[in-house]
């Protein structure tokens, strides 16, 4: 008895101990339901590979389209219709793309079409690096795991006959073609076109894939339009003295709807592992990639190295304090942010060239999934001060953009740029990793490129297509109805504003003065009439009617994309003050900003109002409007459940609004290197950082009187001296310790 309870008492150290571990906190089913998009599919730290499980397609009753094509997830919580790991996904996205390469197992009688095909399950599990689940109508456990360039999945089988079906036909891509060839009786190579992300049917590319099998199977063959094709023959076999039944087919095959299956003999709980190695560039490539990274090893060591790889990079932020629920929200949106960008090249360094024909190669990481618009606003800045050394690869991947395409990237996809969303993020990243002191790129490149897309005429101008009207007037004028002409143009403010400041930094006096009246032109567009920005037509007068609220709930407004009024009127970030002049005064900004979130106006899953709760710590003495407001907010949309982020996650910026307001800091203006207070969420939280970009090892966030019954600011300390509620990032990071003091 006392070796037992010994052993139970160490078991229960064990577990303790493991629980501290970040990793062990990530629940990767938040964010897979209410929009968020996210998967819980098995995916390295900024990995090029995914194995997520596609359940958005079929024929359950809970499936609610037939066509996947419909959605923009592989994944969605409610569903249960397995029908596939599929292999390279994204994450967090408003569009469908990607999600092919679909490998199923099955037992019994072969049958290649998926609406019959495929399973309910149950005993659904994830974690960092790993998902499984138990498909009810095969009995069959299903298991993936995978390394940055590869997966791996894990099939085991009951006795009997079983199969494993690899279908290119169907995906979230719109995107059809694809070939296929057989290398052996184990190996499958061949290649499927992606593309056309957002219905841009420019943005199309290959994805080129090896499929290994570690089991030699007893048939196998392929199928077109969901349709076997076989062929057997026989052949003495003088050692077993009878005929041998073989199965004969071609061994290429190309089609828009074609697939490969493999049957086998196997018995009780006999496992199957099935390899997959991906490329953007060559078959070649990914044969290499399978190799030099799976190189003969089996799932649980693949998967143990990608838990580690995961809490390595977690570990990168401890926070104490708070309870588990907020270590769970903290660090799965930790584990989010960390997808996307993702790497592009191969282990040789080879890559497709941006929008061209040729490979090159990269001595560092070559990025891709830059979904701008969108990781401009946060998810860049939590790099720059938490993984340095990923952020300055991700410029040096925008520079090469520049040179190899001619224009930095606005929302590029694995080579294509797709054009998505309006504005010219770029800038703002640029500007802002300069000012923080990191030199590692050519910033005389840098500025050609921005100064290029910032001055071209609209017709020639890929990043500013409405630019006549913009450097004429000073505004971009509603020439169509829902031509989303305001919110153009408040993006190229925001470009233009950091663009002055860069300017400004290397001694370029006037064209610092030319962008920084540029950026002022927002003042165009407010109408006191109604106290919001609203649209301008081509003659200088306000379009009419006009209704602030019209564009809720994603509905067309005319001047605003994905919003209305409200959620674009205090989207002036380099100029609240004087936004605040123009309503009036301070306590009329505070009543008309506070009356966003009192009557709802306020949407936490749009961009351009997410740093809104900041914008009261402007203004002295309302700074506890936005602690209080931050507060709620994350208790509000920030849940451990699978709708636990309010939105799309737009490849980790929602929740990277949560980090950033869980650690009690937020970049709330792009392209400047600052931060907006409020109280953190936990007592402490100390990062770490690299000393070789900031000379120092650790900053240390901390509440000094925890135990105090409070949720507000009395007051607040840099390095041991009292500061306000706006710091700049390089005092931080040199002061080393940021601390709070409850009320």
């Amino acid at each position: 008895m006392k070796h037992f309870l010994l052993g139970l008492t160490c078991l229960f150290t064990l577990n303790t101990l493991q629980a501290q571990e970040p990793v062990d906190y990530v629940n990767p089913f938040i964010g897979t339901t209410n929009f968020g998009t996210c998967n819980p599919g098995a995916i390295c730290p900024n990995g090029l590979m995914s194995v997520v499980p596609f359940n958005v397609m079929g024929s359950d009753e809970n499936t609610y389209d037939k066509d996947a094509r419909w959605w923009s997830t592989p994944y969605e919580y409610t569903n249960s219709f397995f029908t596939g790991f599929a292999h390279v996904n994204l994450s967090g996205v408003g569009c469908p793309e990607l999600g092919s390469l679909l490998l199923m197992p099955t037992t019994g009688k072969l049958d290649v079409d998926y609406h019959n095909y495929g399973s309910k399950y149950e005993k659904e599990n994830a974690n960092p690096g790993y998902y499984t689940i138990s498909l009810t109508k095969y009995n069959i456990l299903a298991e993936a795991t995978a390394t940055p360039r590869t997966g791996l999945s894990r099939f085991t089988f009951p006795k009997g006959e079983s199969n494993i079906l690899l279908n290119l036909g169907e995906g979230l891509t719109n995107e059809t073609g694809a070939f296929m060839r057989k290398v052996n009786d184990q190996e499958i190579e061949g290649m499927k076109l992606m593309g056309t992300f957002c219905y841009n049917p420019q943005a199309v590319f290959p994805i080129y894939f090896v499929m290994r099998i570690n089991k030699a199977p007893k048939a196998s063959g392929y199928w077109k339009k969901q349709r076997p094709m076989t062929g057997v023959e026989a052949e003495w076999d003088p050692d077993q003295g009878k005929y041998k039944l073989y199965t004969k087919y071609n061994k290429d095959i190309a089609g828009d709807d074609i697939g490969a299956w493999f049957t086998f003999d196997t018995e009780e709980g006999e496992q199957i592992e099935v390899s997959m190695g991906v490329s953007f560039v060559s078959i070649e490539n990914a044969r290499e990639n399978l190799d030099k990274e799976q190189h003969g090893r089996h799932f649980a060591e693949i998967h143990q190295e990608a838990r580690t790889r995961w809490n390595d990079d977690l570990s990168r932020i401890l926070v104490e304090g708070g309870t588990k629920d907020q270590k769970t929200v903290f660090y799965t949106a930790l584990y989010h942010a960390l997808i996307h960008p993702n790497i592009l090249q191969d282990v040789n360094g080879q890559y497709p060239q941006m929008e061209g024909d040729k490979i090159l190669t990269t001595k560092g990481n070559r990025y891709t999934v830059f979904s701008l618009w969108d990781t401009y606003r946060n998810v860049h800045q939590l790099m720059t001060l938490v993984y340095p050394e990923r952020q300055m690869d991700m410029i040096n991947t925008m520079l090469d953009m520049y040179r190899e395409h001619g224009w930095l990237p606005k929302w590029e996809l694995y080579g294509r740029e797709t054009l998505t969303m309006e504005g010219d993020p770029s800038i703002p990243v640029i500007v802002d990793t300069w000012m923080k002191g990191f030199r590692d790129f050519d910033i005389n490149l840098a500025y050609e490129a921005m100064y290029k897309s910032a001055t071209l005429p609209g017709k020639d101008n890929l990043m500013r297509p409405d630019n006549d009207d913009y450097t004429q007037k000073g505004y971009v004028a509603l020439r169509e109805q829902f031509d989303n002409s305001v919110s153009h143009a408040l993006e190229y403010y925001i470009a233009d504003y950091s663009l002055s400041t860069l300017a400004k930094a290397l001694g370029k006096k006037e064209d610092a003065k030319l962008f920084y009246q540029r950026a002022m032109g927002y003042k165009n567009y407010y109408c006191k009439e109604f106290g919001t920005l609203r649209p301008i037509l081509p003659d200088g007068t306000f379009y009419s009617p006009f209704d602030p609220k019209q564009g809720e709930n994603f509905e067309p407004s005319p001047g605003f994309h994905e919003g209305n009024a409200w959620n674009y009127t205090f989207y002036v970030p380099h100029d609240i003050k004087g936004l605040a002049k123009l309503m009036g005064g301070n306590k009329k900004f505070v009543n008309k900003l506070q009356m966003v979130f009192d009557k709802g106006y306020y949407d936490p899953a749009n961009e351009p109002d997410i740093a809104y709760p900041y914008l009261f710590s402007y203004f002295k003495g309302e700074e506890w409007r936005t602690q209080k407001t931050v507060k709620e907010l994350l208790a509000k949309y920030f849940t451990t459940k699978p709708d636990g982020i309010p939105g799309n996650d737009d490849t980790g910026t929602m929740s990277t609004w949560a980090i950033f307001s869980m650690m009690g800091l937020y970049p709330d203006c792009p392209g400047v290197p600052e931060y907006t207070l409020t109280l953190p969420t936990f007592d402490k939280v100390t990062i770490k950082l690299d000393p070789k970009y900031y000379g120092t090892d650790k900053l240390v966030i901390e509440t000094v009187n925890k135990e105090k019954d409070s949720d507000y600011i009395g007051s607040i300390e840099m390095g041991g001296k009292k500061c306000g509620y706006r710091i700049n990032h390089n005092d931080l990071v040199k002061a080393g310790t940021l601390q709070f003091y409850k009320k």
